[in-house]
């Protein structure tokens, strides 16, 4: 099954908007996932929510941002409530 284009650009917004919002804040302030959902998808930002996360969490395995919760960096692979991201 061949990959759907809109659902690649979709996926590229979501982690430029990542990157640039943990740019924005530097690498000692964190942000809510949903505050990226709201800024790209503000009629449904909760059905976008896993995205977001499942984004963040590519980006955590690279190398270019930190998942937090509690303020301190969280097992990716045990991820349960709330998180912030954090740039690098």
């Amino acid at each position: 099954m061949p990959l759907c284009v809109s659902s690649i650009m979709k996926d590229d917004k979501i982690i430029a908007s990542i990157l640039s919002t943990a740019q924005a804040r530097g690498d000692e302030k964190t942000f809510c996932p949903s505050e990226i959902a709201r800024e790209l998808f503000p009629a449904d930002w909760r059905a976008h929510m896993q995205e977001i996360v499942e984004a963040a969490i590519a980006l955590q395995k690279q190398g270019k941002v930190v998942i937090t919760q509690k303020g301190e960096p969280v097992d990716i692979d045990h991820i349960k409530g709330p998180i912030r991201i954090k740039g690098i």
